[in-house]
């Protein structure tokens, strides 16, 4: 199976967070909103495990996915040397993807910092009438893909934690100001876990179905090496899930955040 892709573009956002269009006929006909890709960071200064990225956006027509990934360590910063024309590669689509019911009407996407890059694809796919997007970041220069999400909802609300652009404070206190304003049919959350565990707070007590995407570190991202559980949720019980394989997104209701 090939996995080797050509990279057809590649730029930095902001100071370290970089995106990565590549071809791949076969990953962006395949892949759903909230799938991940397993990326290999190449030879340099042994880092033998792949990176799990979300995938960001994907154009169909012309066989390509983006992916944005944020520099967190030396694997992060081997990718951000790939140029234009560089081989990567790539394992993937991989994982579960994001609810796309018609019967919900009414959708409002959450996301936090790196959290945000999902939720591109979810917005463009999504069948719902009225698609809104709250999105956090923690100030005015790390704000990115404004316009890129402007272009697939209906409304774009940003805040910011030193209120240096949009508003300020956390997405969950602007989430609940709208939900008050008007009900939504469905939430779906992709950021840090505290944020996570605020929005699914929030989804119980509007009675609001909700999903979330979950960020763990992965190994082999096919479910056999099991360094990606999360807890969830088994009855009156709980058990390790692999997120690669039976995630990354997951009903709100099954996580356990503690």
């Amino acid at each position: 199976m090939n996995t080797n892709y050509k990279i057809i573009k590649a730029e930095f956002l902001n100071a370290d967070t970089f995106l990565l269009t590549v071809q791949s006929e076969t990953i962006s006909k395949k892949s759903k909103a909230g799938q991940i890709v397993q990326i290999k960071c190449g030879d340099e200064g042994g880092v033998l495990l792949r990176r799990p990225i979300s995938i960001c956006s994907v154009d169909r027509e012309k066989g390509t996915f983006d992916v944005v990934v944020q520099i967190r360590g030396k694997g992060t910063k081997i990718l951000s040397k790939y140029k234009a024309g560089d081989m990567i590669d790539i394992i993937g689509p991989l994982g579960q993807g994001f609810s796309l019911y018609p019967k919900h009407k009414k959708i409002i996407a959450i996301g936090g910092g790196i959290g945000i890059f999902p939720l591109l694809q979810l917005l463009k796919d999504h069948p719902a009438e009225n698609k809104k997007a709250i999105l956090g970041f923690r100030n005015k220069s790390c704000v990115i893909l404004e316009e890129e999400f402007r272009n697939v909802c209906n409304e774009l609300l940003i805040s910011t934690d030193d209120g240096s652009y949009g508003e300020k404070g956390f997405v969950t206190d602007l989430l609940k100001k709208e939900l008050d304003k008007e009900p939504a049919d469905m939430l779906f959350f992709c950021g840090p876990l505290p944020m996570m565990k605020l929005g699914v707070g929030v989804a119980k007590e509007y009675n609001i179905p909700c999903e979330v995407s979950m960020e763990q570190r992965m190994g082999c991202g096919i479910g056999a090496c099991l360094a990606c559980v999360c807890k969830t949720k088994n009855g009156d019980d709980w058990e390790y899930t692999q997120v690669c394989k039976r995630g990354p997104v997951f009903n709100g209701d099954k996580i356990i955040f503690d």
